[in-house]
This record gives C-alpha cells, sequence and structure tokens, in this order.
C-alpha cells in the first residue's frame, strides 16, 4: 500500500513536487518585501542568534548551549526567541529603519503552526507610531497573496479578504462581544489587575476554572477560547490597546494606563504579527523582565538572565514602534499550505 506522502521525509522527491510551488511563492513573497523595505528606506540587518539572554517571556521557551571560550570556561548562552534585543541596540547607536528576517528558536512549539526554528520578519521604525506598522502589516498581506497568485488568505476552510478595509478592535471590546466580559473592570485605575474579579466574570460565562489560574492565564484561556476562532474572519482584524499587565515591551498607551500600545493582527483566525509604540523607559522594563522571570520560575522552575546590556541601550532608544510578523504563517496563508512545514524549504525533522 501506498504510504501518505505526509509520512515521507520532506526530502523524498514527490513530496517535495508537491511543495515546491508554495516553496518558490516564499521567495517572491521574501523578494517582494524586500524591495518594498529598500523603497521605504529600510536597512536590512542580520542580528546574531546566539544572545545572553532569549528573551524574557515566562511562556517561551528557549535552546540553551555553552559557549567555550579560550580559556576554557563554558559561558550559557541562548538562540534568541526573537532579534529585538539586539535590532533595538542597533536603534540606540542611531539607526532609524531597520528590517530583518532572522531565523528564531523557540523551544516546546511544534505544531501545524508552530516549527521550533522559523523565519520572524521583524521591522522598526524611529519617531513613528505604531499606526504606521498597521498599514505596513496591509501591505505585506496583499504584496504576498498577489506574489502567490491568489486573492485571499487562505487556512484550511477559512479565508481572509486582505483588500479589504481591516477590522480594529481592542482586546477590552473583543472580550466584551464575544465573551461577555468586562476586561477593564478586572484591572485597578492604573492596569493592575484583579484575578478574583476576573474569574467570576469568567464563571458567570460558563467558563472553565483552574484553581491555580493567575489573571494573564485567565485572559490567555477567553483569547484562545472565545475571541480568537472570530479574528480575521473575512477581513483582518487588528486586536489592539493590550491590558498593561500584558504590554510586554510596548508603552502605556497615552489615553489610558490600564491598556498599552501593543496589537496583534489575525487573519482566518491565526496570529500572524504582534507590534509595539516601544517603551524606551529601562527602569520599567526590568520590573517587567523581573515579574515575567518570577513567573517562569513558579510555572517552570527554569529563568532566562535579563541582558543588562540591552537595558543600557534602552536608556538611549528614540521613541519608536517596532513589529515582528510570523513569515511562515504569512507564506502559509498566501499559498493555502494547511502545514508550517510546507512552506519551510528545509523544515526540521
Amino acid at each position: 500500500m501506498k504510504a501518505d506522502k505526509s509520512d515521507l521525509p520532506w526530502w523524498d522527491a514527490t513530496r517535495h513536487a508537491d511543495r515546491r510551488p508554495a516553496l518558490l511563492a516564499r521567495n517572491r513573497i521574501q523578494a517582494g518585501i524586500r524591495g518594498w523595505l529598500a523603497a521605504q528606506d529600510f536597512i536590512e540587518v542580520d542580528p546574531s542568534a546566539l544572545q545572553v539572554s532569549p528573551g524574557n517571556e515566562a511562556h517561551l521557551h528557549a535552546f540553551g548551549t555553552d559557549a567555550i571560550g579560550n580559556d576554557g570556561v563554558p559561558r550559557r548562552m541562548y538562540l534568541h526567541t526573537s532579534p529585538e534585543f539586539a535590532m533595538k541596540k542597533l536603534l540606540a547607536a542611531g539607526e532609524v529603519r531597520i528590517a530583518a528576517f532572522a531565523h528564531v528558536w523557540r523551544n516546546r512549539e511544534r505544531g501545524a503552526r508552530h516549527s521550533p526554528e522559523f523565519t520572524m520578519l521583524e521591522w522598526y521604525r524611529v519617531g513613528q507610531g505604531y499606526e504606521v506598522l498597521m498599514a505596513d502589516c496591509m501591505d505585506f498581506l496583499r504584496l504576498a497573496v498577489t506574489a502567490a497568485g491568489a486573492t485571499h488568505l487562505l487556512y484550511r476552510d477559512l479565508a481572509c479578504d486582505p483588500f479589504a478595509e481591516p477590522e480594529r478592535l481592542s482586546v477590552a471590546d473583543a472580550f466584551q462581544r464575544y465573551a461577555g466580559i468586562d476586561l477593564l473592570a478586572t484591572v485597578d485605575a492604573t492596569g493592575v489587575p484583579d484575578a478574583v474579579a476576573l474569574a467570576a466574570q469568567m464563571a458567570r460565562a460558563g467558563m472553565r476554572l483552574a484553581d491555580d489560574d493567575t489573571w494573564s492565564d485567565m485572559l490567555s484561556r477567553v483569547l484562545v477560547e472565545r475571541v480568537e476562532p472570530h479574528l480575521g474572519m473575512a477581513c483582518v482584524t487588528i486586536l489592539d490597546r493590550y491590558p498593561i499587565a500584558e504590554a510586554a515591551l510596548a508603552r502605556p498607551a497615552a489615553d489610558d494606563p490600564r491598556v498599552a500600545e501593543r496589537f496583534e493582527l489575525y487573519a482566518c483566525g491565526v496570529e500572524l504579527a504582534n507590534g509595539f509604540g516601544e517603551l524606551t523607559n529601562p527602569a520599567e522594563q526590568r520590573i517587567r523582565f523581573q515579574a515575567e522571570m518570577a513567573e517562569k520560575s513558579r510555572v517552570y522552575g527554569e529563568t532566562y538572565p535579563i541582558d543588562e546590556d540591552f537595558l543600557a541601550a534602552l536608556a538611549h532608544m528614540p521613541d519608536a514602534s517596532g513589529i515582528a510578523m510570523g513569515f511562515d504563517r504569512l507564506v502559509m496563508l498566501a499559498t493555502g499550505a494547511p502545514n508550517i512545514d510546507d512552506v519551510i524549504w528545509a523544515p526540521v525533522g
């Protein structure tokens, strides 16, 4: 009996022949984006993947290794989960528009939309607000679909029109619309979250709870179970103004300290990009990193070091906006490929 092609190694000639059209589309999409970036006066940079810290988000897991110097002493290093720290150092050094197609690594992630090694398209604009990044994203989505010879972004049986006007929706409005939860009623005037208040609203909405759920755990569950399945249907959704407790490296919104200048972009229910109006306060960023690593220690029993060189550079970084887009996912949706391995030339075995 002939084996299903999905069971064959990626280098099998018959399986490669099936994947090749999407791989060639990937090259066209990448070339098109590079042309767009050059026309916008972006400089393409190539940050080192080996870093002293892979990033300091509680639920991101890195690949670690030991770098052994001429003295024979091992020094713990990590493959970056994002080129963000290195690229922001370049902004501190004086660059004003930079972009990278960076290979990044994330452990404990494997599935139809996740590969432990993937390509992240990341770009930064000095002196411009994060709304400009939203327009950039739409240009890239439209460029990708055109380069793939398609009219819509596709994922399984879902379709999204990137040429339609995107929907812009705050996280609070999305929670109210799709889960019946008043999210901002679960934080105080400065954005400090109240887990008991959110648990009560989730219980009324008929959602499951665990005894050890944090406010952040509950927020993630509502997003995944009630909100994300509705995003990017028919048109692109820009999910904006995340609670400040989920700001990561984004600055607070000027008009409301409870929320941040952070957005995520969705098509066909798939998250494609995560953008910030960038925080440039190293003291506040340190507090956030420490809180994230305390949570990582509680949940996973491990932490990653804080990149002190990054915090030093942050004090010199100008106002900027920045964003990371999953390039492989963009190619998936532009070509209609059902699995991320279908659009990576030599996927992880």
